[in-house]
C-alpha cells in the first residue's frame, strides 16, 4: 500500500486520486496482494521521482503534462540505481495502470504514455526440476527442521505446491475451511478466480500428517500453513526452508518453491497431459502463457537428440 508519507509528496487533488485507485485496485478489481503492493511501489518511486523533477508536489495537472522525456528520464533514473529491464517494464506497467484509471475516470488524459515503448524482455522459459529431483524435495522437505511439526508442515506445503501446481501465495493463504474434500481442493488464484484442482492421495496424507503435529487450534478460520508462533506462514520463511534444502542436497540454482509449479507443469505434459487441462490446472487466463512448456519439452528433446544421434 502506497504509505502516508507518499501522499504527502503530493497535490491534494492527487493523494485523493491516489487513495481512490488504490481501493479500486484492492476492492474492486482484486488484484493479488503481489501486485497491489508491486504497483503501489511502483507509483510511489514515481510519484518521488515527479517531486524531485518539478520541485514541487505534483498535481493532476502536472501529471496530465508528463512528457516522454519525464517518462524516459524516470526510467532512466531507475535504470542507474540498478533496476533491470523486467523490473522496469514492472514499474511502468504499474504507473501505466495509475493512468489508466484516472483516463476511464474522465479525470485526467496523458497522451505520452501511450507512445512510450517497454523496456525489452528476454524471452525467458520457466525452470523446472527434473522429476528425480523434484522427488527428492519431498523426500527430505523436513530434514532440517528443528521440531516434527515444521518437517512435517514444510513436507505437506512442498508436497502441495508439486502434487496440484499451486503458486505459493495461493497455498499460504488457504484456511482450515479450505482442507481438501472429495479428491479436490478450491483455490483462490489471480484477480479473485477460483478453481478446482484435483488432490491426489500423497498430497491429502502429507497434510493429515502435519495437521496431526500441529500444536495450535484448528479453529475453522485459522491458516492452514502456520509460523513458528501460529500466524500465517510467511513466504519468506518457506523460501528459505528450500535453499537450506537446495545446500543440503546439492540440488541446482533454480530449485524453489515456484519451481514446483513449473515442475507439476512439465513432468504433466511430459507424460501425456494436454495443454487446455494444464492450463485449466494453473489457473492461466491465457493458453499462450501455458505454452511455454512446450518449449521446455522441444529444448529438451533437442538435448537429448543432440547428446544420442551418432551424427549429431
Amino acid at each position: 500500500m502506497i504509505k502516508q508519507e507518499t501522499f504527502a509528496l503530493c497535490a491534494a487533488d492527487l493523494a485523493q486520486r491516489l487513495r481512490e485507485w488504490q481501493d479500486y485496485l484492492q476492492y474492486e478489481k482484486q488484484v493479488s496482494r503481489h501486485t497491489l503492493r508491486a504497483y503501489s511501489a511502483d507509483v510511489t518511486h514515481f510519484i518521488t521521482f515527479l517531486n524531485n523533477h518539478y520541485g514541487q508536489s505534483p498535481g493532476l495537472n502536472d501529471l496530465s503534462n508528463v512528457n516522454i522525456r519525464d517518462f524516459r528520464a524516470w526510467l532512466s533514473r531507475k535504470a542507474a540505481e540498478g533496476v533491470g529491464n523486467a523490473s522496469r517494464a514492472r514499474s511502468l506497467s504499474g504507473v501505466k495502470s495509475l493512468l489508466s484509471w484516472l483516463d476511464k475516470q474522465g479525470i485526467m488524459h496523458n497522451s505520452a504514455i501511450s507512445v512510450l515503448q517497454t523496456p525489452k524482455l528476454p524471452h525467458k522459459l520457466p525452470r523446472p526440476l527434473l522429476e528425480g529431483q523434484a522427488k527428492d524435495v519431498l523426500a527430505n522437505a523436513g530434514l532440517l527442521a528443528k521440531t516434527d511439526w515444521i518437517g512435517a508442515r514444510n513436507s505437506a506445503l512442498f508436497t502441495l505446491l508439486y502434487g496440484c501446481g499451486l503458486r505459493i501465495d495461493e497455498a499460504l493463504q488457504l484456511n482450515m475451511t479450505d482442507k481438501p474434500r472429495d479428491g479436490a481442493l478450491r483455490v483462490l488464484g489471480k484477480g479473485s478466480k477460483e478453481r478446482l484442482v484435483p488432490v491426489i492421495a500423497l498430497v491429502e496424507t502429507t497434510l493429515e500428517h502435519y495437521l496431526e503435529l500441529l500444536p495450535f487450534a484448528k479453529e475453522k478460520d485459522s491458516p492452514l500453513f502456520r509460523g513458528t508462533r501460529g500466524g500465517r506462514l510467511n513466504q519468506g520463511v518457506a523460501q528459505k526452508a528450500m535453499r537450506e534444502l537446495r545446500k543440503t542436497l546439492g540440488l541446482p540454482g533454480n530449485a524453489t518453491p515456484h519451481a514446483l509449479r513449473h515442475s507439476f507443469a512439465t513432468h504433466l505434459l511430459q507424460n501425456g497431459a494436454n495443454l487446455r487441462e494444464i492450463q485449466d490446472l494453473l489457473g492461466h487466463a491465457s493458453l499462450s502463457t501455458t505454452q511455454r512448456y512446450t518449449e521446455i519439452n522441444a529444448e529438451e528433446m533437442l538435448k537429448i537428440y543432440k547428446a544420442a544421434h551418432p551424427r549429431a
